[in-house]
């Protein structure tokens, strides 16, 4: 018996990698920007805002790329030579 995939369960793995990538870069991008507020910034608002907008940029962009690319089957790549 053949192991088949759904196209549901393909989604949903999807949207689980999406919302996880996106939460971690967020969280990431709010504690280098308290980090920088605190030591460079002298506990100013806006790196924390900026570098949680990078990370929502950047799993936004991660999760379009996702989305976008179709499912990979697995291959190999074969070279073909000239017998003359």
């Amino acid at each position: 018996m053949a192991s088949t995939s759904r196209s549901e369960d393909e989604l949903g793995h999807k949207w689980d990698r999406c919302l996880s990538d996106t939460g971690i870069k967020i969280a990431s991008g709010l504690g280098l920007g308290i980090v920088f507020s605190v030591v460079f910034f002298r506990r100013r608002p806006w790196p924390v805002a900026f570098g949680a907008g990078v990370g929502l940029g950047m799993g936004y962009a991660n999760c379009q790329n996702d989305f976008q690319r179709p499912f990979r089957l697995g291959g190999k790549l074969v070279k073909v030579s000239s017998g003359s």
